[in-house]
């Protein structure tokens, strides 16, 4: 594979394009992996409406019937529902963990199997969540296993 760089002053927006012989599993990935950096989804926090870049999210989950995300720094309320937001997510580096969450897999720092099956995840910020074992599979695709 060869990757090329140009800068060009005239252009007012980033452009990229891939040329390929075929379009194949490999190359719809590295798209949609692209396409998650100029991503944002909107969340409620303290009365206000917040803007944020999709690849700070650590994960997602839903509590009562209420949607939430995390970053490092603050927890926002999202009107979306769960499987909307993996809808959205497509093929980016989010993977359903359970019935109520979704994890960034690159905001993972480290994972250890748990009891029945499980795996125990840590994330950047050391918050700690589980894989249930029917998302363990997902899991170690990911991971290449």
């Amino acid at each position: 594979m060869e990757i090329l760089i140009h800068e060009d002053k005239r252009l007012s927006d980033s452009r990229i394009e891939i040329y390929c012989p075929e379009v194949s599993e490999e190359i719809l990935d590295m798209a949609a992996r692209i396409r998650v950096y100029d991503k944002k989804i909107t969340g409620m926090k303290d009365g206000g409406t917040y803007i944020v870049e999709v690849p700070k999210i650590l994960y997602l989950d839903t509590v009562d019937k209420k949607t939430f995300f995390y970053t490092k720094e603050a927890v926002y309320e999202t009107p979306l529902k769960l499987y909307e937001l993996e809808e959205r997510l497509g093929r980016s580096d989010f993977f359903r963990a359970s019935k109520s969450a979704i994890i960034n897999f690159n905001q993972i720092q480290s994972l250890r199997p748990d009891f029945g099956g499980r795996m125990l995840v840590q994330m950047r910020n050391g918050e700690k969540l589980y894989v249930s074992r029917q998302y363990v599979p997902v899991l170690k695709k990911k991971l290449g296993l």
